[in-house]
């Protein structure tokens, strides 16, 4: 069962740190599965490469940041809202890019929301919990949504 899970796509291990330090300051416990590259997030969410024996991953939201190795988070956005299943899943494009075309572009691919990393920790922090607060515990998901099953 992979529901509450948070998929985090970020490749800065500081920006990734920060993120989960900022979640659990926000009392947030929510297992945070980590993709370092668009590759990966790809692989986790469908079960493929070296995730085919866990299987695919159905995490409650997803965190994508955009500036990503191998496969930039506008494309792995772009091919989940391709898919029939996961085209309803939570994304969240959480990022530090400040290009309004980016966020044009995200927007016109499905992003959900779109969060620019603010710079301040305590402004993350706050952020942080109120993105926890609407997507694991106010946002509501129809019975049988594999967001909320296993998949």
């Amino acid at each position: 069962m992979n529901a509450n899970k948070i998929l985090l796509v970020e490749d800065n291990p500081d920006d990734e740190a920060l993120t989960i330090r900022a979640f659990r300051k926000s009392n947030i416990s929510n297992e945070i599965v980590v993709a370092r590259d668009g590759v990966e997030a790809l692989d986790m969410l469908y079960g493929t490469g070296p995730y085919a024996e866990a299987g695919p991953i159905w995490p409650q939201v997803v965190l994508l940041d955009l500036n990503l190795p191998k496969l930039d988070g506008l494309e792995v956005l772009r091919r989940i809202r391709e898919d029939e299943r996961r085209k309803s899943m939570a994304v969240v494009v959480l990022t530090s890019s400040k290009e309004e075309q980016d966020m044009v572009t995200g927007y016109e691919l499905g992003a959900n929301s779109y969060i620019r990393k603010p710079v301040d920790f305590e402004q993350f922090v706050d952020a942080a919990r109120q993105l926890g607060l609407y997507w694991l515990v106010l946002n509501q998901y129809p019975d049988g949504h594999p967001s909320i099953s296993s998949g």
